[in-house]
């Protein structure tokens, strides 16, 4: 039976506005992000040797810069073994969890106009890593939401794929940590205590295989564990 296995690539490292949740920023990569997307290109290609894997040509990207981007060093890095010519294509459904009207302020500025809004009870304290939380504010949703967007993109894209190909075929996705963690979850890939303890490292792939509608499995490329201390940051 043929085999399509989809890579989860988080975005490479760039230029983050400090204390500003990161869904929405429309900045490059810095050049250590460089560094690590042409990195994360030799890693796949050497997936792609160990595995026997063919390349699908079309790389799914999130439309924000840092991750089209990261798409475009990786295409540059495989095109030499690629059988097609490699194509990028964005899509807002694999954006990170939206912030709405408030995208892009700080951390207090977003609660100052919670605060001053008199429709708006105050959000709890863990609001920005609160899976189900969604701030009341046009535009918003919230990171298990954003989860869904971004599975659902998977699982049709993946289920076109399979319709279509072959012999066993490798997909990219190029996106962002949160939102491929809560889509993991809605996959059935992890559980809901994991998406708290696990991040991704920038540009270093997880392999999940599609066996069905619905029914994936892990098998390659390893999750980042977090650190006791270490703050719920993407």
């Amino acid at each position: 039976m043929t085999r399509v296995i989809a890579a989860l690539v988080r975005h490479a490292d760039y230029q983050q506005l400090q204390e500003a949740p990161s869904a929405l920023q429309p900045f490059p990569l810095t050049a250590e992000g460089r560094r690590q997307a042409h990195e994360g290109g030799s890693r796949l290609l050497e997936v792609l040797s160990e595995e026997g894997w063919t390349l699908d040509p079309r790389l799914d990207s999130s439309r924000l810069l840092r991750a089209w981007q990261t798409a475009e060093i990786l295409t540059d890095e495989l095109s030499a073994t690629a059988e097609e010519k490699l194509q990028i294509e964005s899509f807002a459904a694999l954006a990170e969890r939206s912030v709405g009207s408030v995208a892009n302020l700080t951390l207090r500025q977003i609660e100052s106009v919670i605060d001053d809004d008199p429709r708006f009870s105050a959000p709890p304290k863990d609001w920005k890593s609160n899976s189900y939380y969604c701030l009341p504010l046009q535009g918003a949703e919230s990171l298990m939401q954003a989860g869904e967007r971004v599975a659902l993109h998977l699982e049709e894209r993946m289920r076109t794929l399979a319709q279509h190909c072959t012999v066993d075929t490798l997909k990219l996705f190029i996106g962002h940590g949160a939102a491929f963690r809560h889509a993991a979850y809605q996959l059935g890939l992890i559980s809901f205590e994991q998406i708290a303890q696990l991040s991704m490292y920038h540009c270093q792939p997880v392999f999940i295989e599609r066996l069905g509608e619905r029914h994936w499995r892990h098998v390659r490329g390893n999750w980042k564990v977090r650190r006791g201390n270490e703050r719920f940051t993407d």
